[in-house]
């Protein structure tokens, strides 16, 4: 019989769901008679939670800071104040470009620091930026936090419970605030500050805000 190295195959497959690569795994050591060890302790890990918070995350605000770079090369050629588009809403009582930014920032890094539980070690910012650099210094400060994440962190992610003070002692379990609360929070954000400047006449289109894509050939 054909000697199978089921670490090595195992390898190949850790990419997809984790399900669906256990049932494989076990599968194959049931064929070859092959008797797994019980791990009564080990963890679950989601890749499928870390790509769509931490990959994703990184990705949309690092479009968000090539827009930003917009919209100052905008004012700049206009020859106008940029914090005129810094301070510009879409509506009286919605929060301008600069809060929006800020709230994005906010998303990215509590948002997968809670589903890692490590919350204390995200950074802290006192929403003090007032100019298009200091906007930048934050976007930067909080891709480089999440570039401290791995697949690993999100052992068990799926179903950590998740709450805030705002929440008044309500929670979501991990895959529901990061589907129904994380996700869509950050997007709308990033739409909204999209929308300013693209209304104040910023030269912007869907390729900006979606970004690079990993075409494949």
């Amino acid at each position: 019989m054909q000697k199978i190295d089921l670490k090595t195959h195992y390898s190949n497959v850790e990419k997809k769901s984790d399900e669906w690569a256990g049932l494989l795994f076990d599968s194959i050591a049931l064929e070859c008679h092959i008797a797994l060890p019980f791990q009564p302790n080990s963890k679950k890990v989601d890749p499928m939670l870390y790509d769509l918070t931490v990959v994703q995350f990184d990705k949309m605000l690092g479009n968000l800071s090539a827009i930003l770079d917009k919209a100052s090369a905008y004012a700049e050629a206009k020859k106008f104040d940029v914090t005129i588009l810094l301070n510009s809403r879409l509506a009286p009582d919605q929060f301008n470009l600069v809060r929006q930014v800020q709230i994005a920032c906010d998303t990215a890094k509590l948002g997968v620091a809670r589903l890692a539980g490590k919350v204390d070690s995200a950074p802290v910012h006192p929403d003090t930026e007032t100019t298009m650099a200091e906007l930048q210094g934050r976007i930067k400060a909080v891709r480089d936090y999440l570039a401290g994440f791995s697949p690993s962190d999100f052992a068990d992610a799926e179903a950590r419970t998740v709450s805030q003070p705002r929440w008044e002692g309500k929670y979501l379990t991990g895959v529901e605030f990061a589907i129904q609360h994380a996700i869509p929070n950050i997007y709308f954000h990033v739409t909204t500050a999209y929308s300013i400047l693209r209304h104040n006449g910023v030269d912007l289109g869907k390729k900006d805000y979606l970004g690079a894509m990993p075409y494949k050939s």
